[in-house]
């Protein structure tokens, strides 16, 4: 086993084991505040970041409300857009669970490279003429910069753009969710221990602020890492982006989060590029990461 792989597999499982312990705790002191500023004309709500709150890391949010949606727009950065883009494998995999015919279905993904959740300008993206399709999005799915939750100005930069997007979202007609994004691996220049739990705080308690589903990414793939350690998810020249199995860990986390549907036993290998072993094995970690992340049967 190479060094790297055994890193893996002691970190992973010290992380895993601090998370699933705060949550049977079921509090976590994160570095947020999340102080209502709510006016007149309803503000969105502020994250402070020198104050310090309480947060559960149980999400409160669970699923969707309403049908299972065929219209979603993605809206992050190189995470979503690597390895074929992100959106393009959910897609496939609906359309081999036989949830939706392919024509039935209206999927776009709004990226900009190293962008924060701010960058975009989700006005223009809720317009559907603006991105020519026929109908409002139902399901908006955004990402934030990946080191935004190791700083204080980066994590209020983050929750206060998820609430205020959330809000104008909602008045467009739609549903907001967050993808908790994964963390870093060596060699990259800003790894540190526990970042997991930074992401994870932060999603969490941002999505429970603001009434948005959650989709545990990050989890899933230090789940992944901790079953196998060897397994290649993110891209060994940077240690952050997602390398193809990542990008396919993320899918099938993202369809079990979405359409209450274990992706277990998908027929989709991206054109023979995954095999059969790893097809299984993440399809396994991102259901049972789901279940266990939302408290599902």
């Amino acid at each position: 086993m190479k060094a790297h792989s055994l890193w893996h597999a002691i970190e992973i499982m010290r992380l895993w084991i601090s998370v699933r312990t705060a949550r049977l705790a079921s509090l976590l002191v994160v570095g947020i505040l999340v102080s209502s500023c709510a006016s007149a004309t309803g503000d969105a709500a502020r994250i402070a970041p020198t104050e310090v709150a309480v947060s559960s890391l149980v999400p409160e949010v669970r699923q969707l409300s309403g049908e299972s949606p065929s219209r979603i727009l993605f809206v992050g950065n190189s995470y979503f857009y690597y390895n074929d883009s992100l959106h393009n494998h959910v897609q496939r995999m609906v359309v081999a669970a036989d949830l939706f015919e392919r024509r039935d279905l209206t999927y776009k993904s709004a990226t900009i490279g190293g962008a924060m959740l701010s960058d975009h300008p989700i006005d223009h993206l809720l317009d559907p003429a603006n991105l020519r399709v026929s109908a409002p999005f139902e399901t908006i799915i955004m990402q934030g910069r990946s080191s935004s939750p190791l700083s204080p100005e980066g994590r209020a930069n983050f929750a206060q753009t998820a609430a205020s997007y959330a809000q104008r979202i909602r008045a467009a007609g739609g549903q907001p969710v967050l993808y908790m994004t994964p963390a870093y691996v060596p060699p990259h220049r800003q790894y540190r221990p526990g970042m997991i739990d930074e992401i994870a705080s932060l999603y969490i308690a941002t999505g429970n602020s603001v009434d948005a589903l959650v989709i545990p990414v990050g989890l899933a793939f230090e789940e992944a890492y901790r079953r196998r350690p060897d397994i290649v998810l993110h891209k060994a020249f940077d240690g952050s982006h997602p390398d193809i199995l990542g990008t396919y860990l993320a899918a099938a986390t993202v369809f079990a989060s979405i359409y209450q549907t274990s992706p277990i036993g998908i027929d989709y290998d991206y054109f023979g590029a995954v095999s059969d072993e790893d097809a299984l094995f993440l399809q396994t970690v991102a259901d049972e990461t789901v279940r266990e992340f939302y408290g599902r049967d």
